[in-house]
């Protein structure tokens, strides 16, 4: 039975790790703010506790405290465990928590969340890269969640996440702006229709969890699309889309 020690237990971290827990793995969870009633995932206070004999750690503590978190978890795991850490970051971060898990001798997993984790749980389509991208691909897969390794570099999973970034949180910030300049004028659900149509038979669904995704979620997008537009710039594309973007989720967050 594989072992597994999810680090945040917020929504995605819940969602995963009970997810995994159903479908065979053992889950441990450690969060000093969370305390989860009635979940197959065995909680610990301690660090250490949540830690000893593991295989996977997953890190989904939120991007201010990635850095920190590995600094603290990776010098207490063995070679043979893979750090994997499902926080939204740049490439750039990703690869600079890659190099602290090499200093460490431990397999390091870049891995991007390429769909809304409470649509599917441990089901949700993941990208993996690094040193530990191979290994995290082989258990997470036979648990029945589909992840696919990219490369052995870290922060090339990361990368693709903010492309799709790009393009997602871009059609959202245009569909609401198409909404609420209809809803002035007096023809929100008539246009509401429209663009559900546009995108086939389950376009209202998408539609709906676009908008509210968006404006519940604006203050941690906000981080998402900073890096995205980071690395847009490394890669010399120019992007008044993204910035435009980007200032309408500073708006929404405010």
């Amino acid at each position: 039975m594989t072992v597994i020690t999810v680090i945040g237990l917020g929504e995605a971290g819940r969602l995963i790790g009970e997810g995994l827990a159903r479908n065979g793995a053992r889950v441990r969870g450690h969060d000093p703010f969370v305390s989860l009633p009635d979940t197959p995932i065995v909680q610990h206070s301690a660090l250490d506790d949540a830690l000893a004999g593991t295989e996977i750690v997953i890190s989904l503590v939120g991007p201010a405290s990635a850095h920190e978190v590995a600094a603290r978890v990776l010098p207490l795991l063995p070679a043979s465990a893979v750090y994997a850490d499902l926080n939204t970051l740049s490439p750039a971060e990703k690869s600079e928590l890659g190099a602290l898990a090499a200093d460490a001798g431990v397999p390091f997993a870049d891995v991007a969340v390429m769909a809304p984790v409470p649509r599917a749980g441990s089901r949700t389509p993941l990208v993996a890269a690094g040193s530990g991208a191979e290994a995290f691909t082989a258990k997470l897969s036979a648990l029945g969640t589909p992840v696919r390794a990219v490369s052995g570099n870290a922060g090339d999973a990361a990368a693709r996440k903010l492309l799709r970034s790009v393009f997602m949180k871009g059609l959202a910030a245009l569909i609401i702006e198409s909404l609420d300049a209809a809803s002035a004028a007096g023809a929100a659900e008539e246009l509401r229709d429209q663009i559900a149509a546009e995108f086939g038979e389950n376009g209202r669904d998408l539609v709906d969890r676009l908008v509210e995704g968006t404006r519940l979620h604006a203050g941690r997008r906000v981080h998402e699309m900073e890096a995205a537009t980071a690395y847009l710039d490394e890669l010399d594309v120019e992007h008044p889309m993204t910035e435009a973007t980007l200032s309408h989720l500073r708006r929404l967050s405010a």
